[in-house]
C-alpha cells in the first residue's frame, strides 16, 4: 500500500455517513472482552483494501477503501475483538465515552523494514466469536500451515503470504502495483509520499532501516503469532494513544472463567497431560516430521488396561516467537505421526503436543525446538520503472526474502522488444537497479528478474510490459453511437491506431447544437473511451467530436458526427366525452389529441371498454386508428361501461386518459315462464314459484304479478304482487282446476304476461265436528257421545276422541268409527275436558268444541307418607321416647268434599281419633314395645281406605346417674372415678357417661362423654374447690344429671434448688450459698441445710431458715463434707398455724478440707470441690435410649447388608 491514511478523528465517529452496523465482530486473533460505557467499534480501511463483515441477520457486507466503519456493540460490552494482521486495537476514552478503535499498523511498528503489500480483502467476518469453554473440538486431520501471521486455525483467518517491499517509503506501490501510466502519474504519487513524510516525522528513519538478521526475525512482517510487536496477547496496543484535545487514555482488561471439575474428569486430565514431548526427524527448510507416543498411566510398572481410553486426539502447538511465546495449531487429528508443512526457511519453531478425549483436552507436553534449513530466496516483485525516455529506460527492483542465505546477485531478462515470448539476460550482478539504452520511441519491451543465493536461484517474477517515450497522439476515429435516449446520448471511441497499450492517452468530448450558436463546447475530458452525455432536449440534432492528447501533446480533432436524441412519448389524450344522444343498445364518443405529442405525430388512437363500473374489470380494444370519434354498438341496455383512449406515436405509447363512465338506458322486461307448481296440490292452498325473466331490459326486476281465474268464469284477478319468487294461494275449493299467469316488472314498468298454467286443489278433510255429549254415570265413570260432520267429498273413516284433567294437555282415549264412548277409573269431584275429531282419506278435520264435565264427590282418598318422627324433631317438652311414639302423614285428596278427622289405629282394638292436622304424639304406650300403626281420612261421605301399616317401637327407661369419687389428686389435676366398671372399654357397654364441670359463671361445662369409668382432669390450679355433676345415657336417652360433688386441689411444693456453692473462708471455715426462690402466691419460702460428715450414713440438718447463705465452721483436715439443700413453703391459710411443704433436695456437693501450705505466692488457697453426678431427667433420658437404639439399627442394616445381601 503506498501510504496509510492518517488517524481518524473519535469525534466525529458518529458523523459518518456509512450508517451503524448491528453489533459486527472483527475477525482476528486475540479474544479480548471488555467493559464500556459505549462501544463503538471503527474500522479503517486501507485504499485498495476491502473490508467485509457478518451481520447478525446472517447476511455479508462488504466495506472498498478507503474508508471508515464505525460499529456498535448491542449488549453493553465489547465483544471479542480479533486482529487480522497489519491491524491493532486501541481503546480511547474521550470526555467519559469509550471507542474501540481498530485501526491499520502504522509502519514504524515493523523494525525489520517488511511490509505487506499484496494483501487479500479481510475474511468475512462471523456474527458471533465462541467462547474458548464452548469451543467445538477441531476436525480430525485438519493442516495448517505455519507462517508466524497468527494464531488462529484456517476456519476463522487465511493466512497471509508477506512479500517483500523497499527501504524507502516512497517506493512502496498501491495494492501491489509496480507500475505507473506515465510521469505525470508518478509525479502525483510523489507529492503524496511527501506529505507522508512529512506528517511522520523521525519515522522515516525507521522505515529506512535494513531488515534485520533472518535467523532472529524469521518472519517478513515481524509478527508475533498473528500481532505485530509490542502488543499484548489479548490483542491489545499495549502503547498510548491521544486524540485532537489529548485526553485520549487507553485501557484495557481480561476477564477470565475458572469451570469447577469433578474427580473423573481430573483424572482424566492428568493421563492426557502425562504425554511426552515428540521426536522431530526429517526437518527440510519448509518441512518437519514430528512423532510422538500416546499418553499412559502405569501403577507399579503395570498399565491399567481398562481405564485407558480406546481413542485420543491429538493437536501440534508449534511457535516461532521463542520457547514461552504463542503457540499457533497446526494439525488436529488421531495420527502419531505428521508431516508439518508450510514453514519458513531459516527459522527457530518449538513444537508441542496436546491430547485430547471426549472434549477435555490435557496440558501441552514439553516443547521439542528445531530450526529448518535455508533455501532459495523467494520469488521477486516485478520491476518498476522510475525513469524513461524516447531511447532508454531505468528499472530498480527490491530485495525479496532471502530464506537464510544472502542474496548474492540478481538476474534481469528482457525480450528486446521483440515479443515472442523469448528472454535473454539484460543484467547479472548485485546492483537493485539498471538503465536499457539504445531503445526505439515508443518502443515496448517485456522484462522478469529472479534472485540468486547460495542455496539457488528464485522463480522468476511476473513479466511486466514498459513502453519508451513518443509523440502526440494520431487523430482518433470518430466517436460512435452505442444507444440514443430521450435526454441522452452514450458514445464510444477508440484509442488512435500506433498508440502503445500502456502509454496514458486522455480524451476531449466535445458537442455542437444547432440552435445554439455558441460551437463546439468540451464535454468530457479523460482517459475513458466511452462517455454519456446527459441532460439533453428530446428530439434534437447534436454533433460530436474527439481529440487525443498526452504529454507530448494533442492530436487532430477527429470527424464531425451527427446524432439525435430519441423522441419522447405523448401525453395522455384528454377524457373522452359522448357524441350525440345515448340509445339503450349504442353510442358515440370523441376525445381531443393530447397537448403534448412528445416531439413526434400521433400515429394512432386506441379506445379501450369495460363493462361495469368496477375499475378492476378487463379493458378491451374496441377501436385503433387515427379518426377521434368512434360508435360503441352492440350494447346491453342499462349497464354501465366505462371508457379510455390513449395513444403511440414514434416516442412510445402514452398513458391512458381519465376514464369515462357511460350508462345505457333500460326498457321492458321480456315475458316470464309460466309459474310451476311447489310441492303437492292441497285442499284449500296451493304453492306456486317462478323465475325472473330472460331479458331484464337492462334494470333490474322490482316487482311480480300473479293472476288468477276459474275455467268457468275465466275473469282474472291478481292475487300475489310483490318482489319474491313463490306465493302461496290460500281460500281454493277442494278439487277445482284454476288458470294461472304471471308478469315481471322493472323501473319502467311491467312487461307482458306469461302463458297461462291450470292447476287442479287436492281433497279436503271433514269439517269440524260439532261438541261432543258428557253423562256421569257415577264418580268414576262417564259416558260421551257425537254426531258425523260434513265429509267434504271423502267420507269419514274414523273419529279422535280426546281426555284429560287439564285443557292444553288433553290425551287421545278413543280412536275408532263409533260415535260413543263409556270412559272408567275417573277421579270423584274431578273437572275434565274432551273434543272430537273427524278423519277422512283427506286427512284429519278439524277439532271439535271443548266440553267441560265435572264427576260427583266421594270419601276421601288413601292416607300416603304415613312414617314415624325422631326424637330430635318433636319439639313437644312432655314427650318421651320410652312411653311415646310421634306420627305424621300428608293430607289425602278429599274427593270434592272436606276432610273432617282421621282415625288412627295403633294395635288390636285400639283406636284414636284426630282433628284436621298432619302429625300427632301418640302417649302412655308401653317401653320397650312394638306397635303396628295405620291411619284413615273421614268426610261427610263416610270413611275412606285404612293406609299402609309402620311398625314402630318405643325405647327403654334411660339409667341412673353414678356415685362421683376422686381416686387421686395433686395440685394440678383430678382422678375422678364413678361406677362399678372396669377401667377397660368393653365392646358390650351400651352406656355412656357425660362428665361435667362448673365453670367461673356458674355454668356447667362438657369435659368427657364416653364409655370409660374414670378420666382425669388437668390443668387446675392448686388450692382451688371445683364442683362435678354426671349424668349416664343409653339408647333410651339422657337420664338425669346426678347432685353436685365438691373436690378441691392442694398446695404445690417448691422447686428443687441448683447445687450450692461452696467458698473456703480458712482451714476451718467454709461459706455455702445456694439459689434464692420467690414467695409462692403470699406463702414465704425457707431453706433447710444438711450435712453429712465423713464416713455417717445420714445427714443432719444445720441451718433452717430465710437466708440464702450459711457459714460453716469447725471444719476437720482431710476430712469430706457432702451438702444438700431444699426449700420449704410456709402456707399461712391453714387452720391452727401454718404448714410446712417441704421440697426436693438439690445434688450433693462434696467439700474436702485440706490443710493449706505456708504461701509460697501472693495468690489464696484454691479449695477442691467436687460434685456428684446430676441424675438425668426424664426427657435427657428418653434422648438417651432414642440414640443408643438408633446406633443399634444401624449396625443391624449395615450387618444385614454386608453379610445378607452381598
Amino acid at each position: 500500500m503506498a501510504e496509510h491514511p492518517p488517524l481518524l478523528d473519535t469525534t466525529q465517529i458518529l458523523s459518518s455517513d456509512i450508517p451503524l452496523l448491528p453489533a459486527p465482530i472483527v475477525s482476528g486473533d486475540g479474544a479480548q472482552q471488555l467493559s464500556l460505557f459505549t462501544n463503538v467499534i471503527l474500522v479503517q480501511v486501507n485504499p485498495g483494501e476491502a473490508f467485509t463483515i457478518r451481520r447478525e441477520d446472517g447476511h455479508i457486507q462488504s466495506f472498498t477503501g478507503p474508508a471508515q466503519v464505525p460499529m456498535m456493540s448491542p449488549n453493553g460490552s465489547v465483544p471479542p475483538i480479533y486482529v487480522p494482521p497489519g491491524y491493532a486495537p486501541q481503546i480511547i476514552e474521550d470526555n467519559g465515552v469509550r471507542r474501540v478503535v481498530v485501526v491499520p499498523q502504522a509502519a514504524e511498528f515493523h523494525p525489520s523494514g517488511h511490509a505487506v503489500i499484496h494483501r487479500p480483502p479481510h475474511p468475512p467476518l462471523p456474527g458471533f466469536i465462541p467462547v474458548p469453554a464452548m469451543m467445538p473440538p477441531p476436525p480430525r486431520h485438519m493442516y495448517s500451515p505455519v507462517t508466524g501471521t497468527g494464531d488462529m486455525t484456517t476456519q476463522y483467518i487465511p493466512q497471509y503470504h508477506p512479500s517483500q517491499v523497499y527501504g524507502d517509503l516512497d517506493s512502496l506501490s498501491t495494492h501491489g502495483r509496480s507500475n505507473f501510466r506515465d510521469e505525470r502519474s508518478s509525479k502525483t504519487y510523489e507529492r503524496l509520499q511527501k506529505k507522508l513524510k512529512d506528517r511522520q516525522g523521525s519515522q522515516k528513519d525507521k522505515l529506512s532501516s535494513p531488515p534485520s538478521s533472518p535467523q532472529k526475525c524469521p518472519s517478513p512482517t515481524n509478527e508475533h503469532n498473528g500481532l505485530i510487536k509490542g502488543h499484548n496477547v489479548s490483542g491489545v496496543s499495549t502503547g498510548s494513544a491521544k486524540n485532537k484535545s489529548g485526553k485520549g487514555k487507553v485501557v484495557s482488561q481480561m476477564d477470565t472463567e475458572i469451570e469447577e471439575k469433578d474427580e473423573e474428569t481430573k483424572a482424566l486430565e492428568g493421563l492426557l497431560s502425562s504425554i511426552t514431548k515428540p521426536v522431530v526427524s526429517d526437518i527440510q527448510a519448509r518441512t518437519v516430521v514430528l512423532t510422538w507416543s500416546p499418553p499412559s498411566s502405569s501403577i507399579n510398572g503395570e498399565t491399567e488396561e481398562n481405564n485407558m481410553p480406546e481413542l485420543y486426539g491429538y493437536e501440534i502447538l508449534v511457535s516461532n516467537t521463542g520457547k514461552d511465546g504463542k503457540y499457533k495449531s497446526v494439525y488436529a487429528g488421531e495420527e502419531t505421526s505428521v508431516t508439518v508443512n508450510d514453514l519458513k526457511p531459516a527459522t527457530d519453531y518449538y513444537a508441542k503436543i496436546q491430547a485430547e478425549c471426549n472434549s477435555i483436552k490435557g496440558s501441552p507436553s514439553e516443547a521439542e525446538s528445531f530450526t529448518t534449513l535455508s533455501c532459495e530466496p523467494d520469488v521477486p516483485n516485478p520491476p518498476r520503472i522510475t525513469n524513461r525516455t524516447k531511447n532508454s529506460l531505468t528499472l530498480q527492483w527490491k530485495a525479496p526474502c532471502d530464506n537464510g542465505s544472502k542474496i548474492q546477485s540478481y538476474l534481469l531478462e528482457w525480450d528486446e522488444g521483440k515479443g515472442n515470448g523469448e528472454f535473454c539476460q539484460c543484467y547479472f550482478g548485485q546492483q537493485k537497479q539498471y538503465r536499457i539504452t539504445k531503445l526505439s520511441p515508443a518502443m515496448g519491451c517485456k522484462f522478469r528478474l529472479a534472485a540468486k543465493n547460495d542455496k539457488g536461484t528464485s522463480g522468476f517474477s511476473e513479466e511486466v510490459l514498459y513502453h519508451t517515450s513518443g509523440s502526440a497522439p494520431s487523430m482518433p476515429a470518430s466517436p460512435i453511437l452505442v444507444k440514443a435516449g430521450v435526454t441522452w446520448l452514450s458514445l464510444q471511441w477508440s484509442k488512435p491506431s500506433g498508440t502503445p497499450s500502456d502509454e496514458g492517452i486522455s480524451y476531449i468530448l466535445e458537442m455542437e447544437e444547432e440552435t445554439s450558436g455558441y460551437g463546439f463546447k468540451p464535454k468530457y475530458d479523460g482517459e475513458d473511451l466511452a462517455y454519456t452525455v446527459k441532460n439533453l432536449r428530446r428530439s434534437t440534432k447534436y454533433k460530436f467530436k474527439v481529440i487525443a492528447y498526452n504529454s507530448e501533446g494533442k492530436s487532430n480533432p477527429s470527424e464531425v458526427v451527427e446524432f439525435t436524441t430519441c423522441p419522447d412519448k405523448p401525453g395522455a389524450p384528454l377524457k373522452p366525452s359522448v357524441k350525440g344522444k345515448i340509445h339503450s343498445q349504442n353510442f358515440k364518443i370523441t376525445w381531443d389529441p393530447p397537448k403534448d405529442n412528445g416531439g413526434a405525430s400521433i400515429n394512432k388512437y386506441v379506445v379501450e371498454m369495460s363493462e361495469g363500473s368496477n375499475a378492476g374489470n378487463k379493458w378491451d380494444v374496441i377501436y385503433s386508428g387515427t379518426a377521434r370519434e368512434h360508435l360503441c354498438d352492440r350494447l346491453t341496455p342499462g349497464c354501465p361501461y366505462r371508457l379510455r383512449v390513449y395513444c403511440v406515436s414514434d416516442g412510445g405509447q402514452s398513458s391512458v386518459s381519465e376514464p369515462l363512465l357511460v350508462q345505457t338506458p333500460a326498457v321492458l322486461p321480456g315475458p316470464c315462464f309460466p309459474p310451476k307448481l311447489q310441492g303437492r296440490p292441497k285442499a284449500k292452498e296451493i304453492q306456486l314459484r317462478w323465475g325472473p325473466p330472460q331479458v331484464d331490459g337492462g334494470s333490474p326486476i322490482i316487482s311480480y304479478s300473479v293472476e288468477m281465474s276459474t275455467v268457468e268464469t275465466d275473469e282474472p284477478r291478481e292475487i300475489y304482487q310483490g318482489s319474491e319468487v313463490e306465493c302461496t294461494v290460500s281460500n281454493l275449493l277442494p278439487g277445482k282446476t284454476y288458470n294461472f299467469r304471471l308478469r315481471a316488472a322493472n323501473k319502467i314498468g311491467f312487461g307482458q304476461f306469461s302463458e297461462k298454467c291450470e292447476i287442479t286443489t287436492a281433497p279436503g278433510p271433514p269439517d269440524q265436528c260439532k261438541p261432543p255429549q258428557v253423562t256421569c254415570r257415577s264418580a268414576t265413570c262417564a259416558q260421551v257421545y257425537w254426531e258425523v260432520p260434513v265429509s267434504n267429498g271423502a267420507d269419514v273413516t274414523e273419529y279422535r276422541l280426546e281426555w284429560g284433567g287439564v285443557e292444553g294437555c288433553m290425551q287421545i282415549c278413543y280412536c275408532g268409527p263409533g260415535l260413543s264412548y263409556e270412559l272408567k277409573g275417573l277421579s270423584p269431584a274431578t273437572m275434565y275436558y274432551c273434543r272430537v275429531q273427524a278423519v277422512s282419506v283427506a286427512g284429519p278435520g278439524p277439532f271439535s268444541e271443548v266440553v267441560v264435565c265435572m264427576t260427583p264427590a266421594s270419601v276421601p282418598a288413601v292416607v300416603s307418607c304415613l312414617q314415624g318422627v325422631s326424637e330430635d324433631e318433636v319439639e313437644s317438652p312432655d314427650y318421651s321416647p320410652s312411653t311415646c311414639l310421634a306420627i305424621r302423614w300428608e293430607k289425602p285428596c278429599d274427593h270434592g268434599s272436606e276432610i273432617l278427622s282421621y282415625s288412627i289405629d295403633f294395635g288390636e282394638k285400639q283406636t284414636v281419633t284426630v282433628g284436621k292436622i298432619s302429625s300427632y304424639v301418640i302417649d302412655n304406650l308401653q317401653p320397650d314395645t312394638t306397635y303396628r300403626i295405620r291411619i284413615q281420612a273421614l268426610n261427610s261421605l263416610g270413611a275412606g281406605p285404612f293406609s299402609h301399616t309402620i311398625k314402630l317401637k318405643t325405647k327403654p327407661l334411660p339409667p341412673d346417674p353414678p356415685r362421683l369419687e376422686c381416686a387421686a389428686y395433686s395440685h394440678q389435676n383430678l382422678k375422678l372415678k364413678w361406677g362399678e366398671g372396669t377401667p377397660k372399654i368393653l365392646p358390650t357397654d351400651s352406656i355412656q357417661y357425660h362428665l361435667l364441670m362448673e365453670d367461673k359463671n356458674g355454668r356447667f361445662i362438657s369435659l368427657y362423654r364416653g364409655p370409660c369409668h374414670t378420666y382425669k382432669v388437668q390443668r387446675l390450679s392448686e388450692s382451688t374447690s371445683y364442683k362435678f355433676c354426671i349424668q349416664a345415657c343409653n339408647e333410651a336417652g339422657e337420664g338425669p344429671l346426678s347432685q353436685k360433688y365438691t373436690f378441691t386441689t392442694p398446695k404445690s411444693v417448691p422447686a428443687a434448688l441448683k447445687a450450692p456453692r461452696i467458698d473456703k473462708i480458712n482451714d476451718h471455715t467454709c461459706e455455702i450459698t445456694w439459689e434464692v426462690l420467690q414467695p409462692m402466691k403470699g406463702d414465704p419460702i425457707i431453706y433447710s441445710l444438711q450435712v453429712m460428715v465423713g464416713k455417717d450414713s445420714d445427714f443432719k440438718q444445720i441451718y433452717k431458715g430465710s437466708d440464702w447463705y450459711f457459714r460453716y465452721s469447725g471444719l476437720q483436715q482431710n476430712c469430706e463434707y457432702r451438702f444438700r439443700v431444699c426449700a420449704i413453703r410456709q402456707c399461712q391459710d391453714t387452720v391452727g398455724g401454718h404448714q410446712d411443704l417441704v421440697g426436693p433436695y438439690s445434688a450433693t456437693v462434696i467439700f474436702i478440707s485440706q490443710r493449706t501450705e505456708p504461701p509460697a505466692s501472693t495468690h489464696k488457697d484454691t479449695v477442691e470441690t467436687t460434685r456428684l453426678p446430676r441424675t438425668l431427667t426424664d426427657e435427657q433420658c428418653a434422648a438417651v435410649i432414642l440414640v443408643i437404639f438408633a446406633v443399634f439399627s444401624i449396625l443391624v442394616a449395615f450387618i444385614i447388608q454386608y453379610f445378607v445381601i452381598k
